[in-house]
């Protein structure tokens, strides 16, 4: 009788695991589609791309000072009468990591400011940028989130780290220096330096 028991047991145990293999077997499986580009954020969940083509004339660009002394590239903003699109560019021998954006009206509070009127760059609005590779970062705004509209004067504040041929630096967009006691810098301009119509609308997208 306990050899029977044992036996049933053995049977119900075999067909209990064929039927799971069957359902596991015969479970969906995730397929790769084709044409789908299939991408993975990064930790800081900046999107890298391969480049992003800004189509139309700057409305302002500076260059990208990096350890006090060396030319690294330029910041350059365009806009499609929408949205702020504002570029970092490295030179060749230099690539761009972390970035940190402020831009705003130009009145008290636009930046966040240490007591002693350094920048806080960490506390800066923008620093995920919609497109990024190692010798390019690009930050798409709307225009209505920052409260401007075309003709109206705008500052904004460039930060990045870099790295080039002095090593890692700090960066900035080449302007006035703050209050400050530190060498950071910002950007006055206007908006009736844009064009408003397709110059810096990059609808083509990342190339």
């Amino acid at each position: 009788m306990k050899k029977f028991t044992f036996i049933l047991s053995l049977c119900v145990f075999t067909i209990f695991i064929g039927c799971e293999n069957e359902l596991i077997d015969s479970a969906p499986q995730q397929e790769f589609i084709k044409g789908v580009d299939y991408k993975v954020k990064t930790s800081t969940t900046v999107q890298t791309m391969a480049s992003y083509d800004i189509d139309g004339e700057a409305c302002t660009t500076t260059n990208l000072i990096a350890g006090q002394h060396h030319n690294a590239g330029t910041v350059s903003v365009y806009t499609d009468g929408t949205n702020l699109i504002i570029e970092y560019a490295t030179n060749d021998d230099w690539t761009i990591g972390v970035t940190h954006l402020q831009v705003g009206d130009c009145n008290e509070g636009w930046v966040p400011l240490t007591g002693s009127g350094n920048p806080k760059n960490g506390k800066f609005d923008f620093t995920e940028p919609s497109y990024q590779d190692t010798h390019q970062v690009v930050y798409i705004i709307s225009l209505e989130s920052l409260g401007l509209e075309l003709g109206d004067t705008y500052c904004f504040a460039a930060h990045a780290e870099v790295q080039g041929p002095t090593g890692g630096e700090t960066a900035w967009g080449e302007g006035s220096q703050f209050s400050g006691r530190n060498w950071a810098m910002f950007v006055q301009s206007s908006l009736t330096d844009c064009d408003g119509g397709d110059g810096g609308g990059g609808n083509d997208g990342p190339k």
